[in-house]
C-alpha cells in the first residue's frame, strides 16, 4: 500500500514552506525515516523524512512550489528499487525546468558521478569547494556525512582546486592580463530565507526612525585577559573565551542603566523587559541568521560563549531550530570576524537596537599623560530606533559598554 509523504508541522505561526530539493528521485529504493524532500521555510531548512520504506514514488509537488503544512507532496510505493528511475508525472517542459533547477542547486562534480547528499552536507560541499566524488562516504549505502566533508576539509584545505580555476580565465599571448576564457550569467531562484531577511531589513528600514551612534574601544584589558585565563578558562569550561562573552555581559550591564534599547513597541505601548534575550547574527550558508542566547544577562562566560559557539557550527550546517531563533530582545551582530571596519547595521524587528561589533586594529591614540601610544582599537555602533531611544540614551549606553570592556572588572561588581 502506497503511503503518503506530508509537509510535518513546521513551528509554531509557520503554516507553510517552499519546496528548496528532492532528496530521492522516483524509483530510488527508500527506507523508513530517509530523508525525502528537503523545505525552506521562513527562518530555517527542514528535511522530510520518509513516513515508511519501499520505493520513492511520483512527485506531487514540484521544486519551488509553495506546501502547507498537511499537504501531500510525493508518495511511497510498495516494492523494491528498479534498475532505472522511474518516470515522473511531470510534462517535458516541466521535467526538463525542474531538472536544470536541481542541476543549479548542486555542486559542480569535478570527477565521477554526483552522490546524493542532504542539504546539510551540501552546504558544506558548497562553502569549502570540496569535490564531493573524491570523498568517500561513511554513511549508510555509501551516504556522505558531515563527519566526511570535515574530514576532507582538514586534510585536502578549503580551497577550490587550482582545476577548476584554470577553466576560468587563461593567460593572453602576451602573458600577462588574463583573457576571460568565457563569459555567461546565472540565475538561481532566492530562498525564502533570503526573501524573509529582504523583506524585514527593507521593512525595518521604512518603519523604524533608524540612526547609528558610534564609539570606539581600547581592547587592551580584555585582550590581556584572555591572554591570561584563556587555556584555564577552556580547561575547566571546555569552550575558548572569546569576546562576545564580554560584549554581551557588558550590553546587559548597560541596558540597566538604559532599559529603552531593550524594549520593543507594540501599537502605541513600549514594553520593557526584565531579561535580555540576545540574538547573535551568525552568517550561515543561505543568509543570515539570528540565533538567541536566551537569559543572556545572568548566563556566566562560559555558558554565553558555549551557546555562540554551539550556533555557529550548527548554522553552517543547517540544524538550527526555529525555536532557537525565536523572540530576542536585543541582538549582537560581529561584522570584524569579516574584517569590516566600521558599520551600520540594521535593527531586526521588533526590536529596537542592535549593537555592531567591528575589526580590531592597532591606531595611534592619545593616553591620559598626554603621550601617544599604538592601541588595539575597535570601532563599536549601536543603531537604534529613534521612536524610543533618544540620541542621549544610546550615547550612553555605548559609553557604559565601552568603560565595561576597557575595565572588565565593572562586569564582576556591576558597575
Amino acid at each position: 500500500m502506497a503511503s503518503e509523504v506530508k509537509v510535518p508541522v513546521l513551528g509554531e505561526s509557520i503554516t507553510e514552506a517552499t519546496i528548496g530539493e528532492w532528496l530521492k528521485n522516483p524509483g530510488e529504493a527508500v527506507e523508513i525515516d530517509d530523508p525525502i524532500a528537503s523545505l525552506e521555510t521562513d527562518k530555517v531548512t527542514i528535511e522530510v523524512p520518509a513516513p515508511s520504506a519501499g520505493v520513492m514514488g511520483d512527485y506531487i509537488s514540484q521544486l519551488g512550489d509553495t506546501v502547507e503544512v498537511g499537504a501531500i507532496i510525493a508518495m511511497i510505493e510498495d516494492g523494491e528499487a528498479s534498475a532505472s528511475p522511474a518516470k515522473t508525472s511531470e510534462k517535458p517542459a516541466q521535467k526538463e525546468e525542474t531538472q536544470k533547477e536541481q542541476a543549479s542547486a548542486n555542486p559542480p562534480a569535478l570527477n565521477g558521478e554526483m552522490p546524493t547528499m542532504s542539504p546539510s552536507v551540501r552546504r558544506l560541499v558548497l562553502e569549502h569547494g570540496i569535490d564531493p566524488t573524491k570523498v568517500s562516504g561513511t554513511g549508510k549505502d555509501g551516504r556522505l556525512t558531515k563527519e566526511d566533508i570535515l574530514a576532507a576539509v582538514e586534510t585536502q584545505g578549503s580551497n577550490p582546486s587550482s582545476e577548476a580555476d584554470s577553466t576560468l580565465h587563461k593567460a593572453s599571448p602576451s602573458g600577462h592580463t588574463p583573457v576571460l576564457a568565457q563569459r555567461g550569467e546565472e540565475r538561481q531562484r532566492m530562498t525564502r530565507l533570503r526573501q524573509t531577511i529582504a523583506k524585514r531589513l527593507k521593512g525595518a528600514q521604512e518603519e523604524a526612525a533608524l540612526l547609528t551612534t558610534f564609539n570606539d574601544v581600547d581592547m587592551s584589558a580584555v585582550m590581556e585577559t584572555r591572554s591570561k585565563y584563556k587555556e584555564l578558562f577552556e580547561k575547566k569550561h571546555g569552550v575558548r573565551l572569546g569576546f562576545m562573552g564580554f560584549f554581551a555581559k557588558a550590553a546587559a550591564l548597560a541596558a540597566k542603566s538604559v532599559p529603552s534599547v531593550n524594549a520593543q513597541i507594540d501599537g502605541d505601548e513600549i514594553v520593557y523587559f526584565n531579561y535580555m534575550d540576545i540574538s547573535v547574527a551568525v552568517s550561515a550558508p543561505n543568509g543570515l541568521v539570528v540565533p538567541v542566547v536566551r537569559n543572556a544577562d545572568s548566563m556566566s562566560f562560559a555558558e554565553i560563549e558555549s551557546s555562540i559557539g554551539d550556533f555557529g557550527k550548527r548554522a553552517k550546517t543547517g540544524e538550527l531550530t526555529m525555536d532557537e531563533m525565536k523572540g530576542g530582545t536585543f541582538t549582537i551582530s560581529n561584522g570584524g570576524v569579516f574584517g569590516s571596519l566600521m558599520s551600520t547595521p540594521i535593527i531586526n524587528p521588533p526590536q529596537s537596537a542592535v549593537l555592531g561589533l567591528h575589526r580590531i586594529e592597532q591606531r595611534p591614540i592619545v593616553l591620559d599623560d598626554g603621550s601617544i601610544a599604538a592601541r588595539p582599537m575597535m570601532y563599536i555602533a549601536l543603531s537604534y530606533d529613534h521612536r524610543l531611544i533618544d540620541g542621549r540614551e544610546a550615547v550612553t549606553f555605548l559609553k557604559i559598554v565601552k568603560e565595561a570592556i576597557e575595565d572588565p572588572t565593572r562586569l564582576l561588581i556591576d558597575l
